[in-house]
């Protein structure tokens, strides 16, 4: 079950993946064919992992998830209805259904996204606004809203994004989640 709450959270995060990311940070990059790769990193700089994506002519994105070692742990895919809402599901490494999480944005640009187990039960949200300056920061909830850590992205001149992932100050950390 923590394993699967925790891929599901961590794949939004990244276009979203996994690892110990009770502080550490993801820096994304973006290949000339528009595939994205996040490389996970822990508080002491450590790759715990990396998340790569890919969209098909339809839209849809897949992202491979890996730990330090290369092997996969699980892939989420993502599609966009008419009215802009973002559903993602969650596989882990056998290709069993792990969760999903549906993200939609107000008029001011502000995006919540919920998450669900496997089977269906409400696990957390993440609510996520900009400032004028670009930068983005992420609440991140229990499913008794409690604040269990926020993130923090930056995307540099060039297209790179990196995200800086802390815990709350109770106690709990991202990966306790």
């Amino acid at each position: 079950m923590k394993k699967s709450i925790v891929l599901a959270f961590f794949a939004l995060l990244s276009s979203s993946a996994f690892a110990q990311f009770n502080a550490g940070t993801s820096t994304t990059s973006t290949d000339l064919f528009g595939n994205t790769t996040t490389t996970h990193r822990d508080k002491y700089g450590h790759v715990t992992g990396t998340s790569t994506s890919s969209t098909d002519l339809f839209g849809n994105t897949t992202t491979r998830h890996r730990d330090e070692y290369g092997r996969t742990i699980g892939t989420s895919t993502s599609s966009t209805d008419v009215f802009g809402n973002t559903t993602t599901k969650y596989r882990d490494e056998y290709g069993q259904n792990v969760g999903t999480s549906t993200s939609s944005t107000d008029l001011f640009g502000n995006t919540t996204t919920n998450y669900r187990d496997g089977y269906g039960q409400n696990v957390g949200t993440s609510t996520s606004s900009t400032d004028l300056f670009g930068n983005t920061t992420t609440k991140h909830r229990d499913e008794n809203g409690q604040t269990i850590g926020t993130s923090t992205s930056h995307t540099d001149v060039f297209g790179n994004t990196t995200t800086t992932h802390k815990p709350a100050n109770n106690g709990t950390s991202l990966w306790d989640w």
